[in-house]
């Protein structure tokens, strides 16, 4: 586990922290971070970037697919609630990396463009031809 003390940012001022492990609540999941870590009164500021690849299950069709990572941190967290919720250190992989894979997650999990429940699917097939259309096909534009 990876721990960055609270009292070490307070006495640096700025900590710069670099990850790169597995987080382990995720499947296949790995991150690289460089965290920086500000003390600012009664908060704490986490800003920096992280990047990795999780394995996540399409929507539609069910398969395992590899996806990357590529999202930045900005957070501020107030003191107070991290001592009293964590002690004196913060533990990164459960916590604020994990918190920010979930939000760095696309909404709708889907393996690839062409994914239609396992299915290949052609361009006639995700545009239904509407008949009634065919009469525009042949309109001819006389310009004067």
């Amino acid at each position: 586990m990876c721990k960055v003390s609270i009292e070490d940012i307070e006495d640096e001022g700025i900590l710069e922290f670099d990850f790169d492990d597995d987080i382990k609540e995720l499947e296949d999941c790995h991150i690289k971070a460089e965290l920086d870590f500000r003390a600012m009164g009664d908060f704490i500021e986490v800003k920096g970037h992280a990047d990795g690849k999780i394995t996540l299950e399409c929507d539609r069709c069910l398969n395992k697919y590899s996806y990357d990572l590529d999202f930045d941190i900005d957070e501020t967290f107030a003191k107070n609630s991290l001592l009293d919720e964590y002690g004196s250190e913060v533990e990164l992989s459960n916590d604020l990396l994990y918190q920010s894979v979930i939000l760095a997650l696309p909404n709708k999990k889907v393996c690839g463009i062409n994914c239609n429940e396992g299915l290949f699917v052609s361009e006639d097939d995700i545009k239904p031809h509407d008949t009634r259309m065919d009469v525009f096909k042949n309109i001819q534009i006389n310009k004067k």
